[in-house]
C-alpha cells in the first residue's frame, strides 16, 4: 500500500509543476494570495486517557521499575534481531542482568506454584492425624482474649488487602472489556481518516493546478496595464532628468513674470515719488514761512516768550525733504523688453513638454500592443498545457485501487471484530471467575469473623460454644482449603502474565513513547543484512538513502506532507519538474525584445529657448541698483514731522496764552496733516519700490548663466530621451520582465511548501501506529493485564498470612470436644488439672506446646 500511495501522490505533483530558475534579485513582485489549500480536520485523536483507573497504572508503572529499572538492552535486540544473539558469552550475561528483577519473581511465583500445593497437602495430612491443630483440643490461657483479638485482626487486615487487590483485578479486567468494546469507533476514525486523506489529496493538487490561474491573472493584469507600469517606470526613470530641467524652466517663466511686475512697479513709484517729493517740498516751505512769519511777531519779543521762540526759529532749517528722486534713471527700456519676451507664452511651451512626457505610459501601450498580444498567448497555452498533463494522469485508477484496498481492509476489520469482543468475553469471564475464587475464599474470612465475632460468649467454655461461634470457625477453615486449592492456579496465571505484560510494557511501550524503539529499528542492516536502510530500500529500492522510521513517524506526527516526510524526492524531484525556465523563456523573451521609441517627446521647443535668451538680453542687469537704493535708504524728510509738530505744540504750552500760542499750535496740526497727507504716502511708495529693486536686484544676478544653465539641463534631458533613453527602457522592461517572472516563482515556492506542509498531510499514518501501539497495546492491553496481575498477585500473597490467622483464629472460635479442666481448691497448678480425679485425657503432658 505504501509503494501505490508513493506513486499516486507521485503522479499528481506532475500535475501541478511550473517551471522554476535561480531567482534573480529584482524589485519584489506584488505579493500574490494564494489562499488557503482545502484540507478537512481529522477526527482521530491518538491519545487516551484512562481516567480514575490511571492512578493504578501508574503504581503498577513504579512496581515494573523497582522491578526492572534497566535502560532499553538496544544491543541486545539488535542482535536479536539480525540473528547474532549468542555468539558472544557476555550476551546472555547481559539478558540475565536486564531480567534479573523478571527471572527472580517468577522464580518466587513458580516457588509458591509448588510449595504451597505441597504445604496444604502436608498440613490436611497432618490434622487428619489430629496434628497441627486437628485435634478438637483447646488449652486455656490467661491471654486467650488478647490472642483471639490480634488473630481476628491480622486477618481482617490481610482480607482488607486482599479485597483490595481483588478490586484492582476486577477494575482491570473490566476495564480492558470496556476498552475493547469502545476501539470500535477508534478503529472506524482511523479508516475515516485515511479515506479522507486519500479523497482529500486529488483535490489538494487539483487546488495547487488551479492557482496557476491565479498567477495568470496578475500576469495578464500586469501586460494589460503596461502602460501605467512599465510606462510609468521608464517615465519614472527619466523624470529624474525631465522634471528639474521642465521645472527650471517653469520658474524662469515665473521669474520674467516677477521681473515684469517689479519693472512696473518701480516705474510708478519713481513717478509717485518724483511729484509726492515736490509737493511736499513747497507744502514745507509755505509752512516753514508762516511759522516764521509768526515768530517774527512781537510777542516773541516779551522776556518770556523770547528764548522759546529762538529754538523754535533755530529749527526751522528741518522742515525740508532728505531724499531726492528727480535724479534717478528710468526703467522704460527694460520693461519694454521683458514686455516682449512675455509675448511668447513660455509656461504654455513647458506644459506642452509637460504633457509630452507624461503621454509616455501611452506611448509605450501602443508601442507594444502585438508583441503584449502574443506573450498573453504563451501564458494561455501554459495554462492548457498543465491541465492537459494533469488530465491525461492515471489518478483516478490509482484512487479506485487504493480505495478499493482500504475498503477491504475495513470491511475485514469490521467483520473480524465480533470474534475479537467474542474472545474478549471468554477472556473477561476467566478472570472473572479467578476474581470469583478469592471473592470466595473472602466470603468465607469475612463470614468466619462476622460469625465468630458475633457468637463469641468468652463465659462459654471451648465444649460449649455456640452454634454461631462453630459456625464462624467452619467458615474460617473453609476459607483456609479453598485457599490452599485456589492459590497455586492463581499465581500460575499471575506469574505468565506478569513476565508477558511486564516485558511488554519494557521492551514494547516505554521504548516506543521516548522513540528509542525507532531508533533500534533504524539501525543499518538490521532488518534486512543487504540494507543500510531499510525503510528507503522497501520505497525507493535504494537503501543508502538516510530515511528512518524516526523521521518518517515524527514528520508524519506533526501533520507535515508526505512528500517531506517519505523524502519522495529520491523517487520524484520536484525542483526538476518545478523549472520555471521551460515556461516563462518564451515569455521572458517576448518582453526582451520590447522596443519603446520615445524621440517624439520635445521637452521645449526653439522659440521657448530663445525666449529665454531673449530675457537674459532685457537689460535689467544694468539697473543703477546702488542709486535706488541709496534713495530709498533716506527718509522722506529731515525731521519726522509728527515729532516736530509734538515738540512745537509742548514749547507752546510754555508761553503765555494768547494769540502766539494758538498760533503755533495751529502750524502744529498743519505739520501733522502734511505728515499724513503726504509724508506716509511716498513712504508707502519707496517700500513698494525696495522691494521691487531688491527683487530684480536678486533676479538679475548671474541672469545669463542662469539662463543657460537651465537652456543646458533642457538640452541635456532631451538628450536623454532622443539618444539615452534606450539604456533606461532595457532596464525597466528587463525589471518588469522580472516582476512578471517573479509571479510565477511565487507560485512555484507556494506550490513546493504546500506540496511539503499542507499536500497529503500524513497524520492519519502515524494516528494508525499510535492507535495500534501506543492506545492499542499499550494503554488498553498491557496496562490492563500488568494492572490485573498486580492486584491479583498481590491477593494471592496475602493468601499466606490470611491461612495462618485464619488457622489460629478458628481454634477460638470451634467448638472443642475436650477441654482443660481447673480444680478450684488446688493452687499453683497454673491451669493443669489432676488427672486421675476426672479420668480425662490431658494433652498437656503429652505436649509442652499446643499445636496447631
Amino acid at each position: 500500500m505504501a509503494v501505490e500511495l508513493c506513486l499516486l501522490l507521485l503522479l499528481l505533483f506532475c500535475g501541478s509543476t511550473i517551471s522554476e530558475v535561480q531567482p534573480i534579485y529584482k524589485p519584489p513582485p506584488g505579493t500574490l494570495d494564494f489562499g488557503f489549500v482545502p484540507a478537512k480536520t481529522y477526527d482521530t485523536g491518538a491519545y487516551h486517557e484512562p481516567g480514575p483507573i490511571g492512578i493504578l497504572f501508574k503504581i503498577v508503572n513504579a512496581f515494573l521499575y523497582l522491578v526492572q529499572p534497566n535502560s532499553f538492552p538496544q544491543d541486545l535486540i539488535r542482535k536479536l534481531a539480525q540473528q547474532k544473539f549468542g555468539n558472544t558469552q557476555g550476551d546472555y550475561q547481559k539478558a540475565i542482568y536486564y531480567e534479573i528483577g523478571f527471572i527472580v519473581s517468577a522464580a518466587l511465583g513458580l516457588l509458591f506454584i509448588l510449595l504451597l500445593p505441597l504445604v496444604g497437602l502436608c498440613f490436611c495430612m497432618c490434622r487428619c492425624c489430629d496434628n497441627c491443630g486437628g485435634e478438637m483440643h483447646q488449652r486455656q490461657k490467661k491471654n486467650a482474649d488478647c490472642q483471639r483479638s490480634c488473630f481476628a485482626t491480622f486477618l481482617f487486615v490481610a482480607s482488607l488487602i486482599i479485597s483490595v487487590g481483588v478490586l484492582c483485578a476486577y477494575a482491570a479486567n473490566q476495564h480492558l472489556t470496556n476498552q475493547v468494546r469502545g476501539a470500535k469507533k477508534l478503529v472506524n476514525s482511523n479508516f475515516k481518516d485515511l479515506k479522507i486523506f486519500l479523497n482529500d489529496t486529488p483535490a489538494q493538487i487539483d487546488y495547487l493546478v488551479s492557482q496557476y490561474n491565479t498567477t495568470k491573472d496578475k500576469a495578464l493584469s500586469d501586460l494589460n496595464n503596461v502602460g501605467p507600469l512599465l510606462g510609468s517606470r521608464v517615465q519614472e526613470q527619466l523624470g529624474k532628468e525631465v522634471h528639474p530641467a521642465l521645472d527650471a524652466v517653469l520658474t524662469m517663466a515665473g521669474a520674467i513674470r516677477e521681473t515684469k511686475e517689479a519693472l512696473e512697479n518701480v516705474s510708478v513709484s519713481v513717478e509717485v515719488l518724483q511729484e509726492g517729493t515736490e509737493r511736499l517740498h513747497a507744502n514745507l516751505t509755505d509752512a516753514k514761512m508762516h511759522l516764521g512769519n509768526t515768530l517774527n511777531d512781537s510777542a516773541c519779543s516779551a522776556a518770556q516768550a523770547a528764548s522759546t521762540c529762538n529754538i523754535i526759529r533755530n529749527s526751522l532749517n528741518q522742515l525740508n525733504i532728505n531724499a531726492n528722486f528727480s535724479g534717478l534713471p528710468g526703467v522704460s527700456s527694460q520693461l519694454a523688453k521683458v514686455n516682449d519676451v512675455l509675448k511668447i507664452d513660455l509656461s504654455s511651451l513647458v506644459q506642452k513638454g509637460y504633457a509630452a512626457f507624461n503621454d509616455t505610459p501611452d506611448l509605450v501601450v501602443n508601442q507594444t500592443r502585438n508583441i503584449l498580444s502574443d506573450i498573453k498567448n504563451v501564458l494561455e497555452s501554459i495554462g492548457s498545457n498543465i491541465t492537459t498533463f494533469a488530465k491525461t494522469l492515471p489518478v483516478q485508477k490509482i484512487l479506485a485501487d487504493l480505495t478499493i484496498y482500504l475498503t477491504q481492509s475495513e470491511a475485514y476489520v469490521q467483520d473480524y471484530f465480533p470474534v475479537v469482543e467474542q474472545y474478549d468475553f471468554y477472556r473477561w469471564l476467566g478472570c472473572l471467575i479467578l476474581c470469583c475464587m478469592v471473592v470466595l475464599i473472602l466470603v468465607f474470612y469475612y463470614l468466619g469473623l462476622l460469625c465468630g465475632t458475633c457468637g463469641y460468649d468468652k463465659h462459654a467454655s471451648p465444649t460449649t460454644r455456640g452454634c454461631i461461634s462453630n459456625t464462624g470457625g467452619n467458615f474460617l477453615m473453609a476459607g483456609v482449603g479453598f485457599s490452599f486449592l485456589f492459590s497455586w492456579v492463581l499465581m500460575i496465571v499471575v506469574v505468565l502474565t506478569f513476565v508477558t505484560g511486564g516485558n511488554v510494557e519494557k521492551l514494547v511501550c516505554e521504548p516506543f513513547e521516548d522513540k528509542t524503539l525507532f531508533k533500534v529499528l533504524d539501525t543499518p542492516y538490521l532488518l534486512n543484512q543487504h540494507w543500510k536502510n531499510y525503510l528507503s530500500g522497501i520505497l525507493f529500492k535504494n537503501p543508502n538513502i538516510n530515511l528512518t522510521f524516526e523521521k518518517v513517524y515524527s514528520d508524519c506526527k506533526e501533520n507535515k506532507g508526505i512528500y517531506t516526510s517519505l523524502q519522495l524526492e529520491h523517487l520524484f524531484n520536484i525542483n526538476e519538474f518545478l523549472n520555471i525556465s521551460m515556461y516563462t523563456e518564451d515569455v521572458a523573451l517576448k518582453i526582451e525584445h520590447i522596443q519603446i521609441n520615445l524621440s517624439k517627446i520635445i521637452l521645449l521647443d526653439e522659440i521657448g529657448k530663445e525666449n529665454l535668451l531673449n530675457f537674459s538680453s532685457s537689460g535689467i542687469e544694468g539697473i543703477n541698483f546702488a542709486a535706488y537704493l541709496t534713495e530709498i535708504n533716506k527718509s522722506v524728510t529731515k525731521v519726522d514731522l509728527l515729532s516736530f509738530a509734538n515738540d512745537l505744540e509742548a514749547r507752546a504750552d510754555q508761553l503765555p496764552k494768547g494769540a502766539l500760542e494758538n498760533a503755533l499750535k495751529g502750524h502744529a496740526n498743519n505739520i501733522r496733516m502734511i505728515h499724513n497727507q503726504q509724508v506716509v504716502p511716498l513712504e508707502q511708495a519707496m517700500s513698494t519700490l525696495n522691494q521691487s529693486i531688491r527683487l530684480l536686484k536678486r533676479t538679475s544676478s548671474e541672469l545669463t548663466v542662469k539662463v543657460k544653465n537651465v537652456i543646458s539641463a533642457v538640452n541635456a534631458a532631451q538628450l536623454l530621451i532622443n539618444n539615452n533613453a534606450s539604456l533606461v527602457i532595457v532596464q525597466e522592461t528587463k525589471k518588469y520582465m522580472d516582476t512578471i517572472v517573479g509571479y510565477f516563482e511565487q507560485y512555484i515556492e507556494w506550490v513546493k511548501e504546500s506540496i511539503a506542509v499542507e499536500v497529503a498531510a500524513c497524520k492519519p499514518i502515524a494516528n494508525v501506529i499510535d492507535t495500534a501501539v501506543d492506545i492499542f497495546l499499550c494503554s488498553y492491553i498491557t496496562d490492563s493485564v500488568n494492572t490485573f496481575w498486580f492486584g491479583l498477585g498481590g491477593s494471592s500473597i496475602f493468601l499466606i498470612p490470611a491461612i495462618i490467622f485464619a488457622v489460629k483464629l478458628s481454634k477460638y472460635y470451634r467448638r472443642m470436644d475436650t477441654e482443660d479442666v481447673y480444680d478450684d481448691t488446688e493452687n499453683g497448678n497454673n491451669g493443669y488439672h489432676k488427672e486421675h480425679l476426672y479420668g480425662i485425657h490431658n494433652p498437656v503432658f503429652t505436649s509442652s506446646v499446643e499445636q496447631w
